[in-house]
Formats: structure tokens, sequence, C-alpha cells
């Protein structure tokens, strides 16, 4: 994929988590493709420690993925905050 796919894939699953995980009023843009990206990579990282492939291009499954490594990042911030 290429750095422009990234940044709208990484800003779609962002934002999709943020409101999964209610941090959507304090997440501008930015930070939403950040946390979609990086979401995408610990995604990516926990389906190959399961024997999975991870994010390979821009479809469905991928999609899940990030969204799924997202939220996991967030709700890992979240719990950090916390304390």
């Amino acid at each position: 994929m290429g750095i422009i796919t990234w940044i709208i894939f990484g800003g779609l699953a962002g934002w999709i988590a943020s409101k999964i995980t209610g941090h959507d009023q304090s997440m501008g843009i930015v930070a939403n493709i950040i946390v979609g990206i990086v979401g995408a990579l610990v995604g990516g990282f926990v389906m190959s420690l399961i024997g999975k492939t991870g994010v390979d291009g821009f479809n469905l499954v991928s999609f899940l993925v990030a969204v799924g490594g997202a939220v996991l990042l967030l709700a890992i911030f979240k719990g950090l905050r916390k304390r």
C-alpha cells in the first residue's frame, strides 16, 4: 500500500476505533490517522502471533484487523491514563 492509502486506511480505522471506545471528542483527524496506522501495526502483530496474516491490502479483513488493533491501543491508553 502507498502512503496515501495508509493515511486514508489509518484515518478510517482510527475514527471507527475512537467511536467504539468513546474517545471521539478528544481526538482530531491527525490523532485518528496515527492511531489507525499504529493500530494496524498492533493488529498485524497480534494476528502474526496466532499464525494469521495481518494487514495485507485495502480489504475488509485488513480493515477489521486495523480497527481491532486501534481499539486495543486506545483501551491500553485509557487504562494507563487512569493511573
